[in-house]
C-alpha cells in the first residue's frame, strides 16, 4: 500500500506523519510538501517569482529533511516529493496521479485569519480525494 502524508512543518502535520509511521510502518510512505504560491505571505513584484520559488524550495527541503529524519528514527524509509500548487488540489491530484492508496493528513496546518479565509485543506481533501483519508488530530499533552 502507498500512503501519502502531506507535510508542512506544523504540529498537526508532524502528528499526521507520526501516526502514519506508527500505523503503516511496512507500507510505502510518501511525504509531500506543497509549495503554495497563494499562501498570503508573498508580496508580488518584479523578480518576486524567482525569490518566492527559491524560498519555497528551501522551506520544502527543510521540512522534507525533517520528515525523513523522523522516519529514520523509527526505522522507516520515507519517500519525499514536492509540488507547486494550491494545497488541497495538489494533494488530491498527487494521490490520483501517483497510485496512492491512502492519505493521512493533519487536522489543520494554517493558523489565524488565513485558515478562516482559505478554508480547511483537510476538509477539502476528505471531500475530494479518490482514496480513503485519515485525519490525524493533534496528540494530547
Amino acid at each position: 500500500m502507498r500512503v501519502l502524508v502531506p507535510v508542512d512543518g506544523s504540529q498537526p502535520s508532524d502528528d499526521s506523519l507520526a501516526y502514519a509511521l506508527e500505523q503503516f510502518p511496512t507500507d510505502d510512505i510518501v511525504a509531500l510538501y506543497v509549495m503554495d504560491p497563494v499562501d498570503g505571505t508573498t508580496a508580488w513584484g518584479p523578480g518576486s517569482v524567482d525569490n518566492w520559488l527559491s524560498a519555497a524550495e528551501e522551506r520544502s527541503e527543510t521540512v522534507l529533511e525533517d520528515a525523513t529524519a523522523v522516519a529514520a528514527d523509527v526505522g522507516v524509509e520515507l519517500a519525499t516529493d514536492s509540488v507547486v500548487g494550491r494545497p488541497s488540489k495538489a494533494i488530491v491530484e498527487y494521490a490520483a496521479e501517483h497510485d496512492i492508496d491512502h492519505i493521512v493528513i493533519g487536522s489543520h496546518g494554517r493558523a489565524g485569519i488565513s485558515r478562516v479565509l482559505l478554508g480547511s485543506v483537510a476538509e477539502t481533501v476528505v471531500r475530494r480525494a479518490p482514496v480513503p483519508v485519515t485525519v490525524a488530530r493533534p496528540t494530547a499533552e
